[in-house]
């Protein structure tokens, strides 16, 4: 799996364009009319990603926290029209944040948030690696372990053999970025007490 990934490695985003503020997140998710669950969810992954981002640079790993919160608070944006009108809500919402920030940091973070395509390396590609993990510590609007998490997802989507073949492997791919997070974060991240804060509303 780690050679495939290799071959496939997409290249890291150019940081470039606007980095929204939270205040500025929070008037897209009213524009894109987004749910309070989703709100709620999203700024959930926010905290957890801030305190990654902060656990980065303590060890030497240069993260942009503002774009990194920014990425996990508009990673769902596509996600209330997906569920009502179909499609891919990971694609739609990096096209809009793309359109609407001009950041392609940012969209491929978007673009990524359910499963990194490439090499799991934090050092080359930390946003979009810390936002996948994020996602998937905070189930609705709780930090869980990643084992919660994946019986929450192959309950509610693990319908038939090849839905719940393609949740494990997710699951297989998040651990392996949990282990690679740890291992660079000096941290053990799957007993990481992340605390719950008030956020953006």
């Amino acid at each position: 799996m780690q050679s495939e990934r290799a071959q496939a490695l997409p290249f890291p985003a150019q940081p470039r364009g606007v980095v929204p503020s939270d205040a500025e997140c929070t008037r897209l998710w009213d524009e894109y009319k987004l749910p309070e669950h989703i709100r709620e969810h999203s700024r959930q992954v926010a905290d957890v990603a801030g305190q990654l981002a902060d656990l980065a640079h303590q060890q030497g790993l240069p993260v942009d926290k503002q774009l990194l919160r920014a990425a996990a608070l508009l990673h769902d944006l596509g996600k209330a029209y997906a569920l009502r009108y179909e499609g891919d809500h990971c694609q739609l919402g990096a096209a809009w944040v793309m359109d609407l920030t001009g950041n392609p940091a940012l969209a491929q973070a978007v673009m990524h948030h359910v499963s990194w395509p490439g090499a799991i390396d934090p050092d080359r590609h930390p946003i979009p690696i810390i936002l996948v993990y994020s996602d998937k510590r905070v189930k609705h609007d709780r930090i869980v372990s990643l084992e919660e998490r994946y019986r929450d997802l192959l309950e509610r989507y693990g319908l038939d053999a090849p839905s719940r073949a393609a949740i494990e492997q997710s699951q297989a791919e998040v651990k392996a970025i949990e282990k690679a997070l740890s291992e660079r974060l000096k941290v053990d991240l799957h007993a990481y007490p992340f605390a719950r804060r008030r956020l953006v509303r």
